[in-house]
Parts: structure tokens; C-alpha cells; sequence
């Protein structure tokens, strides 16, 4: 074997198709796009329309509108938001978060009206879209948009309890909850059945266990449920109200003369929130959808980045399309949405077709579809209600100490309606936010004090915002601090402004002129000049001794280690307990308490330039990592193989579940410098020549001329050994895939693998695709496209 493989040189004489059809100097023409509908998009609009169907003919049945409004939707929000939508795996159609606000509609101004006001509320999304404004409603705080969603959740529960119990549910919250004990009084027992029935096969179904469950699992709950009732009913013969959907031929349209008699102020305000649940749950969907496609790397760059401006333009015209053919209002929905990806939906192929099996079941099962009882789709979309009121959301909220804007928004949405439980909120997150905008905590302690009182460090702690309001007791506490002493500044916020920061820097002078000593810490203090005292202070985070550039010169290749180094540890130490703990301290006592569920095993190599955690943007609990000299898999049973990478393998495949395995490789890798200058064979077998036997594969791949060679996406590899890393990462992934527990999971589909390479010196991740040439992909920074 060749101890050094040279760069394999380019064929001259070589052309493709497209240097003997094009001139070298202009570029091929575009290739057509041609309507191409995958396997995958196939099963997943297969299986959108399925959870899509009962819960469109629930929703119609919560607002009090014909039931074939609710497929008309459906199919329009399928087929005109899915092709022009800027979203292409959002699933849009009939949502509960806008069953509310139509019930009310309908209520108070008719079916027809309520059609014209979703027709007008279309074309105000359309407005919107055309002055690009979208990412304006992502301004909404969280808070306020989950109490909104757990207000309208429990108006619809409270409001399908009726039917559920046989009766006939009010216009208002407040009503039904009244009419509640005179209904419990007279309960219909074959509508309560069937509501129970449906509720227990919804609740159970995705509770199976075994192989069994898992096969089972595929056919949604909602659809399974519904199905149980409609043959209990059926073969039971269980007389009950059932599905009733007249002719199409009688299918109102919308009426715009109804506006002409209405309220300007009432129509308005009716648009206005149609046009604010509509786009705000849309955007909020994308971004959502856009987390969940993140997770798949094989889904195209296109795919998984919405662009929500076409999205709020694509919403818009479904709804002003659904109101003219008498359909209910049209959103992003999250449900089908979340089925849609983790269905596999590639496209937005996926999402259109599911809207054409809307349309062919409106036309051809409307006998079975007659076969429904009520009060089953009343107990489907009740669930969907109660599952609007997330115990996540409500902690969440709660962690970050916004439980008062949520609580308010969901009572508002109650008592007041969507728009003013909306407004409310907004108005208390305004005024929470400007309560801790002005509300600073300052302290002054004093450590290492001696007996006398004298010595020590003082230290000033700043808790919150750091603006004009406080600087008179920021000026009051920095005059306690004597002069000539030693003291720290430590600044936890987030924003400071110009008073604070000249009060600040002006106070810091005077102190170092009279002979003492400041050190600013905290997020805000890299805005602080420091004093000669601190001059390392520009490393941060990085000092120093962690190879960080900065004017200290670097210790040479062998020379004797420097005096201190345990107190630069211990300085760092102290620098994580004074700067990072706090903000992370929570995180880790939660992650004590559940214990770690990481979702990737990360192999890399042992080469302190690759970071793992900050590469990846990832924290405590999120990576599960092995690092070693090379990123080796020794294959199993391999001599002088090492028990310890098979373990953590087995171990995070086994015990943890983790989803993903990926192997990294890195730019100058000494353990590749070293396979390609001599080969670990001959010689005394030192521990590392041992080790590194198990890159001798990579290196065969490397020489082996039958095998396609590894590259980057856009350029050749710079040398032979970057030619081996990467050929080397590819490697290791076969070896992998040697692991039993590995070969298992892979073959369950619940595991993928991964390649990576980080160009050290380029600061720059690259990614192997799925294709069989071997090509690493550059990732791209958030807010870009990725290369071609």
C-alpha cells in the first residue's frame, strides 16, 4: 500500500453533455420543471386526509355552519394555499383555533355574511402580503397567542359538551356553562354513548403497544374513532342525529348584499379578526412546520425555509376563494401539518393532493359521510379543544415568567371574545415588559472582608435592564464602594442605555484614578472600556491559554508547561460560576431531575479546534458525544479493537434512543497527516499506531479506484489529506452500519446517520448528502440560501 496518495489528476480529454452542447463561457439553460409526485408525498396527502375529514366536518358542526363548508375548506386551503403558499409542507384548511370567531359571526350576521367578511378578510391578507409586513406578526408574544389558543379551546369544549350530552350548545361561554346543570338534568344516553365511545378509541388508539400498535398507529386516531361510532351506531341501530349534507346544488354562496344592512363598525371589527387569527396562526404554523423540517436533512433547502410573505399572499387567496364558494375561514393547521412532515411529505405536492381527496370524498362518500352521528364529530372536536390548553405552553409561560399574560389573554378570550382577549393581552405583555424594562435590582456585598472591616473585593450586582431610571441608586451603591478598593461590576441584562453606560464608564475612571480597580463582567460589560488591570478582558470568552488570538504570545511546540496554569483553570472556573451558571443553572437542575434525552450521538475527533457545542449551537442535554483520535469506528470484533467507542455507540442507540448518529471530521487532522506519511504496520506498536490501524480502510478507499472519492461541493479537495479526511468520515459511516444495534434501528427507520466535515481554518461546516457520488454540501448561515 502506498504510504502517500496523490491527488487524482483531471482527465483533459473528458466531456459531458453540456460542454458539447453549450459554449464554455454561457451557462446551460434552466431545466423545465415538470409535476413530478413522489411515493412519499402519495402516502402523507393520504394520510392528511385522513386526520382532515372528521375534524372539517367537527369544525363545520362547532360554528354552527353547513356541514360541507367544513370540506370546502378544506379542500381550498389545500389546493390554493398549498399551490401558492409560501409554506410548502403547512397544511391549511378549517381551523378550531377559528371556530370561535365564526360561531360568532354566523350568530350575529348569517351564514352569507359571514362568507363576504371571510372574502374581504382574504383580500386584507393579500394587502398585507403585497407590503410584506409578515414577520410583523411574529412580534405577538407567545404568551398572548397560546392564552388566545387555550381561550378558544375551552369555549369549544364548553360549547361541544352540549351535544355531546344531546342537547344544543349557546352563543356565548358564559350561557353554556349556565344552561350546563339543565342539561346534565336531561342527558340523551345514546349521544352520551357514542361521545364516550369516540373519546376512549381516540384516547387509546395511539396507546397500543407492541409491533402491532406501531402498524396500527399509521391510521390516524380521529379517523379511527369517528369510524367506531358510525358502525356502532349503524349496527346497533342507535337512533341519534347524524350527518346531514344536503345537495350542492343548494350550497349557499357568499352574500355581499348582507353587508349593505350591517354595522360598518361591526363588519369591521369582524374582518379585523378574521384577518388577525387567520394570518397570526398561518406565520406561527410556517415557523413551526419550519422547526419540524429542519429536523430532516433529506428534505430540499427550499423546503424546509418558508418565506412567509407568500405564505400570508397564498392564505389570502384561499380564503377569498373559500368564501365565495360558501366555505368556513381558511389557516395553517397544526395538526395535519405536523402529519404531513413526519408522514414524509417532500413537497408541496403532498398537501395539494390531500385537497383533491377532500374534493373526491365531497363528491362520492356523501352516503357514508350521512352515516356520522353528531354527537361523535362534537367529542372529536371537543378533545381538539381541551388539547388547545397545553400543560408545555403553560409552563413555558410560566418559566419565563409571563403566566400573567397568558392567564389574562385565555380569560379575555372567554369572557370578552377574540379580539378583545387578544387586545387585553397585548396590553398586559406591553406593560410587563415595561415593568422590567424599569425594574433594577442593585446590591453591594463585600468578599474576602478581613477582621477589621478593611480589604476584600466589593461586588456590585446589577439584576435587569440598565437604563436612565436607575441610575441615580447605580450612582448611589457605586459611591459605597471606598476608594482605592478592588471591585467587581457584574451586569446581568440585556439592554443599557446611554446615561447608564456614561455614569458607568464615568464612575470607573475616577475609581481607577484614585488607585483602585474595576472589572466589568456580565453580558453588557464587553461595552465598558476596562483599565490596564484587565487587559485580557478582549479574549472573553476565550482567554488566552485557550489558543484565543490576542496579543499574549503563545507558549512554543515543547516548551515546559508555564507557571499557574492550575490558577488559569481555576480562573475559568470562576469565570463559568460568576457569568454562565446563572443563566444556565435552571437548565441543569431540570435536566438533573429527568435525566438526559439527548437526540444525537456526535463522534468526533479528539483536536481541541473542534467545539462541538459551538459548531453545532447546541447545550447541556443536546448531544450525546464521543471524541477520540481520528473519529475511528473500530469495526466490531476488529483487532485491537476498542470497547469503549462500541459501548457509547451502543449505549446512545440502545438506552437513550438518540435519533441521529453523525461523524465529523475536521481540516488538518493529525491522525490522517499521520496515516498518509506512514502507515501504522511495521515498527514498535505504540498505543496511537494501534489505534490508528483502524483508519487503514480509509485509506484503501482513498487508493481504491473503483470508489467514487469523496469531495466538496464546488471545489476538489485542497490536498491528499483533506482528501482522506473526507473520505475518511464516509468510511466511519460504514463502519457504523456494522453495529448491530446500529444495523437494528436503521432497519426500523428510526435512526439516521450523518455526515459532517468543519473546515477549521474556513470556520465552515460542510454536510454529505444523500447522494451516491459523495459530495459534502457547505451549510450555509441562517437567512441564506446554500450554495449550488
Amino acid at each position: 500500500m502506498s504510504a502517500c496518495v496523490p491527488t487524482r489528476p483531471a482527465d483533459p480529454t473528458r466531456t459531458d453533455e453540456s460542454s458539447r452542447t453549450h459554449p464554455p463561457h454561457s451557462p446551460p439553460p434552466a431545466p423545465r420543471r415538470r409535476f413530478r409526485v413522489t411515493g412519499a408525498d402519495l402516502s402523507a396527502s393520504a394520510a392528511v386526509f385522513l386526520i382532515a375529514l372528521p375534524l372539517s366536518l367537527g369544525i363545520a358542526l362547532a360554528t354552527g355552519a353547513p356541514l360541507q363548508s367544513g370540506l370546502v375548506a378544506a379542500a381550498v386551503g389545500g389546493l390554493v394555499a398549498g399551490r401558492l403558499g409560501g409554506s410548502p409542507l403547512q397544511v391549511s384548511g378549517p381551523a378550531a383555533g377559528l371556530t370561535v370567531v365564526t360561531a360568532d359571526l354566523i350568530h350575529r350576521y348569517g351564514w352569507r355574511t359571514t362568507c363576504a367578511i371571510t372574502v374581504i378578510a382574504g383580500i386584507a391578507q393579500l394587502a398585507l402580503g403585497c407590503l410584506r409586513v409578515a414577520r410583523t406578526a411574529l412580534a405577538v408574544s407567545p404568551a398572548v397567542v397560546h392564552g388566545m389558543l387555550a381561550g378558544i379551546g375551552v369555549t369549544i369544549a364548553v360549547a361541544q359538551l352540549h351535544i355531546v350530552l344531546g342537547g344544543t350548545p349557546q352563543s356565548a361561554v358564559l350561557d353554556n356553562l349556565r344552561a350546563l346543570p339543565a342539561q346534565l338534568a336531561r342527558v340523551d344516553t345514546a349521544a352520551l354513548f357514542l361521545s364516550l365511545l369516540t373519546l376512549a378509541v381516540l384516547f387509546a388508539w395511539p396507546r397500543i403497544p407492541g409491533r402491532a400498535g406501531r402498524a396500527l398507529r399509521r391510521v390516524p386516531a380521529a379517523l379511527v374513532a369517528v369510524a367506531c361510532a358510525t358502525a356502532t351506531a349503524a349496527s346497533a341501530g342507535i337512533a341519534v342525529t347524524k350527518v346531514d349534507l344536503p345537495s350542492w346544488s343548494s350550497h349557499a354562496l357568499a352574500g355581499l348584499a348582507g353587508l349593505a344592512g350591517g354595522p360598518v363598525l361591526g363588519i369591521a371589527a369582524a374582518v379585523l379578526t378574521v384577518t388577525l387569527v387567520c394570518s397570526v396562526q398561518s406565520l406561527l404554523g410556517a415557523v413551526a412546520v419550519d422547526k419540524l423540517a429542519s429536523a430532516k436533512p433529506a428534505l430540499r433547502p427550499e423546503v424546509r425555509r418558508s418565506d412567509l410573505d407568500r405564505e400570508l399572499l397564498g392564505q389570502g387567496a384561499a380564503n377569498v376563494v373559500s368564501g365565495a364558494l360558501g366555505g368556513l375561514p381558511v389557516a395553517g393547521v397544526a395538526v395535519r401539518s405536523a402529519a404531513n412532515v413526519n408522514a414524509g411529505g417532500e413537497s408541496r405536492n403532498s398537501t395539494m393532493l390531500h385537497g383533491v381527496w377532500v374534493v373526491v370524498a365531497a363528491l362520492l362518500l356523501v352516503p357514508v359521510l350521512d352515516l356520522i352521528p353528531l354527537a361523535s364529530l362534537a367529542a372529536l372536536v371537543m378533545a381538539v379543544g381541551i388539547q388547545m390548553v397545553s400543560l408545555h405552553h403553560i409552563r413555558t409561560v410560566t418559566r419565563h415568567r409571563e403566566a400573567l399574560v397568558y392567564a389574562v389573554t385565555t380569560l379575555g378570550v372567554v369572557v370578552l371574545g377574540v379580539l378583545g382577549g387578544v387586545g387585553l393581552g397585548i396590553a398586559v405583555a406591553v406593560g410587563v415588559a415595561l415593568h422590567r424594562l424599569a425594574r433594577t435590582r442593585i446590591t453591594h456585598t463585600v468578599d474576602g472582608e478581613d477582621a477589621t472591616g478593611g480589604g476584600g473585593t466589593h461586588l456590585v450586582r446589577v439584576r435587569g435592564q440598565l437604563t436612565f431610571l436607575a441610575v441615580p441608586r447605580l450612582s448611589r451603591v457605586l459611591h459605597q464602594v471606598p476608594q482605592g478598593a478592588d471591585c467587581v461590576v457584574e451586569l446581568d441584562g440585556s439592554f443599557m442605555d446611554h446615561a447608564a453606560f456614561e455614569a458607568l464608564q464615568d464612575w470607573q475612571k475616577a475609581h481607577v484614578a484614585q488607585g483602585g480597580s474595576v472589572e466589568v463582567t456580565g453580558r453588557a460589560g464587553a461595552r465598558i472600556a476596562e483599565p490596564a488591570t484587565a487587559s485580557h478582558s478582549c479574549c472573553r470568552p476565550w482567554t488566552p491559554w485557550r489558543n484565543h488570538h490576542c496579543d499574549r504570545p503563545q507558549p512554543e511546540a515543547g516548551a515546559p508547561p508555564e507557571r499557574g496554569g492550575g490558577h488559569q483553570l481555576a480562573s475559568g472556573i470562576s469565570a463559568f460560576q460568576r457569568n454562565t451558571a446563572p443563566h444556565v443553572r435552571d437548565e441543569l437542575a431540570r435536566l438533573a431531575r429527568e435525566g438526559q434525552r439527548p437526540t444525537q450521538l456526535f463522534l468526533t475527533c479528539a483536536d481541541s479546534r473542534v467545539v462541538t457545542s459551538m459548531i453545532t449551537s447546541s447545550g447541556p442535554g443536546d448531544l450525546f458525544v464521543v471524541r477520540n483520535v481520528g473519529n475511528l469506528v473500530p469495526l466490531p470484533g476488529a483487532e485491537g479493537g476498542d470497547d469503549s467507542v462500541a459501548a457509547a455507540i451502543e449505549y446512545a442507540v440502545d438506552v437513550l434512543k438518540v435519533q441521529s448518529i453523525t461523524v465529523c471530521g475536521h481540516s488538518g487532522c493529525g491522525a490522517m497527516q499521520a496515516l498518509l506519511t506512514g502507515p501504522p504496520e511495521g515498527g514498535a506498536q505504540t498505543p496511537l499506531k494501534r489505534w490508528l490501524r483502524h483508519g487503514l480502510p480509509s485509506l484503501a478507499r482513498v487508493a481504491d479506484e473503483n470508489q467514487p472519492w469523496a469531495r466538496l461541493a464546488g471545489r476538489a479537495p485542497a490536498d491528499a489529506v483533506e482528501q482522506l479526511c473526507l473520505t475518511n468520515v464516509v468510511q466511519q459511516l460504514e463502519h457504523l452500519r456494522a453495529h448491530e444495534s446500529v444495523a437494528r434501528r436503521l432497519q426500523q427507520g428510526t435512526l439516521e446517520l450523518h455526515g459532517m466535515y468543519f473546515h477549521v481554518g474556513e470556520a465552515q461546516a460542510y454536510l454529505l448528502t444523500e447522494r451516491p457520488d459523495e459530495v459534502f454540501d457547505q451549510v450555509a448561515p441562517a437567512g441564506e440560501l446554500r450554495p449550488a
